[in-house]
């Protein structure tokens, strides 16, 4: 509106304007303070879902860390049952022992008792990933332990003669290597 036409205006044509405009701003006012407070009320409930979400991390982040502590504690609970069943067969060969018989007989019962026990014992190392190292295998430095070099017709110059004592390896990896002859 331009200043002539508000001067030809009348004072109740102003009046009304003014309060014409008054109830938009009062309407726009509590529009605003409407959204502020449903604003308010979404940041409260933002506030309470972070929390309860970080509360849960937390919980979950324990429970990991028990979870993992007693994976840990236990990890060889399957080994030791499956040892149990060779202690059995070395109980027997022992009690095979005390058992009123001759000497070639018992003899025989008690070698058959400690080869059982022998075969269940590598059975369930291998069961665990736990193998021999093999005698037939080319000599490796990383698995085997050269203590002694000896001349032979036999094999050719390297190759393993004789096994002193038998390697092991935990899948890939040696856990005790194979002490071993050479030829030269």
């Amino acid at each position: 509106m331009s200043k002539e036409e508000l001067e030809q205006e009348s004072p109740e044509t102003t009046e009304e304007n003014l309060e014409q405009v008054l109830e938009e701003a009062e309407a726009e006012a509590e529009a605003v303070e409407n959204e502020f407070d449903l604003l308010q009320a979404e940041l409260t409930e933002l506030k309470d879902k972070y929390a309860r979400v970080h509360a849960d991390f937390d919980n979950i982040k324990k429970r990991l860390e028990r979870e993992k502590y007693t994976a840990v504690e236990y990890a060889n609970e399957k080994f030791a049952k499956d040892m149990i069943p060779v202690l059995d067969s070395l109980q027997g060969a022992l009690n095979s022992a005390n058992m009123d018989a001759d000497k070639a007989e018992l003899f025989d019962k008690l070698k058959e008792g400690i080869e059982l026990t022998h075969k269940q014992f590598l059975t369930s190392l291998e069961k665990h990933g736990v193998t021999m190292v093999s005698h037939d295998e080319p000599f490796d430095p990383n698995i085997h332990n050269a203590v002694q070099a000896v001349d032979s017709d036999e094999v050719e110059s390297g190759q393993i003669v004789q096994t002193f004592q038998t390697g092991y390896k935990y899948k890939e990896r040696p856990l005790r290597e194979a002490m071993v002859i050479v030829a030269n």
